[in-house]
């Protein structure tokens, strides 16, 4: 296992190196070739797990006398996020195979060998990040990703985009400032960055290496008051968006938060109110500001901030005890990361088919584009948590664990209804949209659509068996 986790994340940087030297006709295959094989290395892994019987280990791997570096932690949770954001990097390098092409009506252009070695370098930082036993090392992995963020928003080169990319850069490094902290506290308590470590720390300790990783989880999963980076990030490549900004980067913070909770175990409650609090605020402010959207990208853009406060509020929710609350966390992690993928790769084929992404401009798609069609209302419904798609199941399991401790703590009962509240309110909301874009006549723009390619179809195919399929695997491995 040790030696596929290190071929998981090295594999994306070697191929990465090789991308940029090679001739440009050759990087889109290259990417794929290696996105492919960390996804083979990442999947045996997971086998090999499941064959040793899914008991969890940590192998240390970088020392300085007894002081642990970097190391490789294997359990259900590392190697379910593991598999999900390495596979989706596959996905969506076949994806931009197609999309950054002359035949894109928005965006008419040929990939450059650096956008597939940014790809790449995030696929591998990302693996490195889940796989971290160690605070240093995700703090490592965490910069890397930061890195490669702004040279993907930033791609196009266009000052509206450089200056997008710039405001995720420094909103998420602000960010990383918590996990600097965290980390040299838990040094200089414990002489130690092992994650295995935090669960020793006395009280005052916990509290403040808990709010440190708190802290640089808001910034990287764009929640109040460092979300603001996020909305203009949609500058980027829109697989892009589907994979930094559904799939992997905004899934750093709720996942080191995550670890957090599992390797400290006993988590001071203070940690947990401001959590849930937080995420209640947070859940709404997105909704409220998805409302006036027209533009699809900057729709999901807060909508995953919205989905991301129902992580945050979940794993919040398990420091009051609670295992059904952890558990539907990390489902909903595993879960939405497909959900909403395949809504912004939608929005990508609407792009490079139509011209455009504005909401009012399409309509009728069932009838010209019977794909896009189906897979705009897949999307919408897993998204909204309709059964019996896969956002349906996570959610549930965060509502009931909220619902079940409000006995205990009866101030959770009217947050947890806000909540409810609003989910119910953001189908409606979808609804109305699919209404709008999906039947009657084609409009101007989705009439005049051209051919979609064959890998962006294939790509919507699978993340459509996804999204009926990924709550299964994420219960059957979490148990």
């Amino acid at each position: 296992m040790q030696t596929l986790a290190l071929a998981t994340i090295l594999l994306p940087f070697v191929g990465a190196a090789l991308t940029l030297l090679a001739p440009k006709t050759a990087a889109k295959w290259l990417g794929q070739l290696f996105a492919l094989a960390a996804t083979i290395s990442v999947a045996t892994l997971g086998y090999q797990f499941h064959l040793a019987g899914q008991m969890p280990s940590t192998v240390d791997l970088i020392k300085i006398g007894d002081t642990t570096l970097f190391g490789l932690t294997f359990d259900s949770i590392s190697t379910l996020i593991g598999f999900a954001v390495v596979f989706l990097g596959l996905l969506v390098c076949v994806y931009s195979s197609a999309y950054l092409s002359e035949g894109n009506r928005e965006h008419p252009h040929e990939g450059r060998p650096r956008y597939y070695a940014y790809l790449l370098v995030f696929i591998g930082a990302m693996a490195g990040l889940v796989f971290s036993s160690t605070l240093v090392g995700q703090l490592f992995f965490f910069e890397i990703t930061g890195a490669c963020s702004w040279g993907l928003i930033g791609y196009y080169e266009k000052p509206k985009g450089l200056r997008a990319a710039i405001k995720a850069l420094l909103i998420t490094h602000i960010g990383s400032i918590g996990l600097y902290v965290a980390a040299a506290w838990l040094f200089s308590a414990t002489g130690t960055f092992s994650l295995s470590s935090m669960a020793g720390l006395d009280e005052t300790g916990k509290l403040v290496v808990m709010f440190g990783i708190l802290f640089a989880a808001w910034g990287k999963s764009a929640q109040l008051p460092l979300h603001a980076w996020l909305p203009e990030a949609m500058e980027a490549p829109t697989p892009i968006s589907a994979y930094l900004h559904a799939a992997s980067m905004v899934k750093v913070g709720v996942y080191i938060f995550a670890r957090g909770i599992i390797s400290m175990g006993n988590v001071p409650h203070i940690v947990g109110t401001v959590g849930v609090i937080m995420a209640i605020i947070t859940l709404l402010y997105g909704f409220a500001m998805y409302l006036p959207q027209k533009d699809l990208k900057r729709l999901l853009a807060y909508s995953t901030i919205t989905q991301l406060s129902y992580i945050f509020l979940a794993l919040s929710l398990s420091i009051f005890g609670s295992e059904l609350a952890l558990k539907g966390g990390i489902a909903h992690i595993f879960n939405h990361a497909f959900a909403k993928s395949l809504f912004f790769l939608v929005a990508g084929a609407f792009s490079y088919t139509c011209g455009t992404r504005l909401l009012p401009s399409l309509r009728g798609v069932i009838s010209r584009l019977p794909l896009l069609g189906v897979s705009f209302c897949v999307a919408a419904m897993a998204i909204a948590g309709v059964p019996p798609f896969n956002g349906f199941f996570s959610k549930y399991a965060i509502f009931a664990a909220g619902f079940n401790l409000s006995h205990q703590f009866i101030l959770l009962l009217p947050l947890m209804i806000l909540a409810l509240t609003e989910s119910v309110a953001s189908f409606a909301w979808f609804l109305n949209w699919f209404g709008k874009v999906v039947p009657g006549k084609p409009s101007a723009e989705v009439a005049a659509a051209q051919p979609v390619p064959l890998p962006i179809k294939l790509v919507l195919v699978v993340l459509i068996i996804m999204t009926l399929c990924s709550s299964f695997i994420a219960a059957s491995w979490l148990g």
